[in-house]
């Protein structure tokens, strides 16, 4: 009783909802816990591990390491591995890195907290969390797992098949955070559009966004994830309905080629990824959309490339992200293809493609000067009150900038009106409205 823990979370969101669920169950059992120090030094370390593409696989792999090497020098009493990697990987791991004192996977990870605290936790909700992000937005996870297989990926590997949380826990869970002062809910899993489909039988999603949206309190809520195939259309009008859906969505498209799309076992051509595009932007005027991109996928030429570069210039990404392949042992692309491009085509395919998208971003903030948008504080940095409008998600879209004066001050977690004054390509710069 009373030991330190330090718990380390590497990689996405929904890995951060489980480190503040087991933040939470180490608090209740008396113990002092600190989120991503500066410093780690406690008689308990946690990382949870991100496991999903190479490079974030040996960020991981590096963080055990450098805590193994503090352990050595006395400066950690124990280590301990949770997450995605050690629930793929764990028992290569326990071989390979035998400093490590107790290895957990993605979902096992409330026997961490019995273990260390040697005792029973009592009964409690496995929703039950310490918020880690600034108490005025939070992650809402709403499933785990997923049902599509495709090609690269080595999601369902790790984490299973598609399982849905009931409606009615995760409304509990949005008004409790309420009445905590969580204002913005940033609805997230690996497949939103599949949500509910193995309770209920058929798509929820738009339930269950109506539902949270009228909840009292909830002011913003954002949409993470859907996946392109099998698109739950019925999503659309609510988020035109209700003013707290923000007209924002995360929508990974990975490819326009339909070649390429075959190989990715996407199970969406071309012509119906333009038609989904074009009826969201119908259904939900002056949404932005947020889309990630893949370059170097086994059957992606020059030509093919290309389709995608002319994709990006027609459609205009409001948020756009890429990353280059990277094969995935076990995965199908693995299996039967050959990663044929070399890393350096790889690379000079990502820069030109994210070269293309730094214009297209610095057009549409462009389009934004003299605009007033709606947007809420997170803080300051000295020079600027650092805000976010509903189409910003934090930590991976652009902020709003909005100049230090006399006699105005902006507080974390509320409201304001701004005009936008200047723009650039991942930022834009504000003025209050008088």
């Amino acid at each position: 009783m009373g030991k330190k823990v330090d718990i380390i979370t590497m990689g996405c969101s929904k890995n951060l909802v489980d480190s503040e669920r087991v933040i939470r169950l180490f608090e209740k059992e008396g113990m002092t816990v600190r989120h991503n120090p500066d410093k780690v030094s406690a008689d308990c370390v946690i990382i949870n591990t991100c496991g999903f593409i190479g490079d974030a696989k040996e960020e991981s792999i590096n963080m055990i390491l450098e805590c193994c090497r503090a352990k050595k020098e006395g400066h950690i009493g124990s280590v301990s591995v949770m997450g995605c990697l050690s629930e793929r990987y764990r028992e290569q791991l326990k071989a390979e890195i035998p400093e490590v004192d107790r290895w957990y996977g993605k979902f096992d990870w409330t026997k961490a907290v019995e273990d260390i605290v040697n005792s029973h936790s009592e009964a409690h909700r496995l929703w039950d969390r310490t918020i880690t992000t600034p108490s005025h937005h939070a992650y809402l996870k709403i499933s785990e797992g997923c049902n599509r297989f495709c090609a690269f990926c080595a999601i369902p590997l790790i984490t299973g098949r598609l399982k849905s949380r009931p409606v009615e826990e995760i409304l509990e869970e949005v008004r409790e955070l309420v009445a905590r002062g969580v204002k913005e809910f940033n609805v997230i899993a690996q497949d939103l559009s599949s949500y509910g489909t193995d309770l209920y039988g058929h798509h929820d999603l738009a339930r269950l966004i109506e539902e949270i949206a009228c909840v009292p309190g909830v002011e913003w809520i954002r949409l993470h994830y859907a996946y392109p195939a099998d698109f739950p259309y019925d999503i659309l009008p609510v988020m035109a309905k209700y003013p707290n859906v923000c007209r924002y969505i995360d929508i990974a498209l990975q490819h326009c080629s339909d070649k390429v799309l075959g190989n990715m076992r996407r199970h969406i051509t071309a012509a119906e990824t333009e038609r989904l595009l074009d009826r969201i932007r119908h259904e939900v005027p002056g949404i932005h959309i947020r889309t990630t991109l893949m370059v170097g996928f086994p059957g992606e030429g020059d030509a093919k490339f290309n389709e995608l570069l002319e994709f990006v210039k027609r459609q205009r990404f409001e948020r756009m992200g890429a990353f280059a392949y990277c094969e995935e042992e076990d995965t199908y692309a693995a299996r039967n293809f050959e990663d044929a491009v070399p890393e350096s085509v790889k690379q000079q395919r990502l820069d030109r493609l994210m070269a293309l998208q730094e214009t297209i971003s610095l057009e549409v903030n462009q389009a934004k000067i003299g605009k007033c948008l709606r947007v809420m504080c997170d803080g300051d940095n000295g020079e600027y009150y650092v805000c976010r409008s509903e189409f910003d998600s934090p930590e991976v879209d652009p902020e709003v900038l909005v100049r230090m004066s006399p006699g105005i001050e902006l507080e974390a977690g509320n409201f304001y009106e701004v005009k936008i004054v200047e723009a650039m390509p991942y930022e834009l710069i504000a003025e209050i409205c008088q």
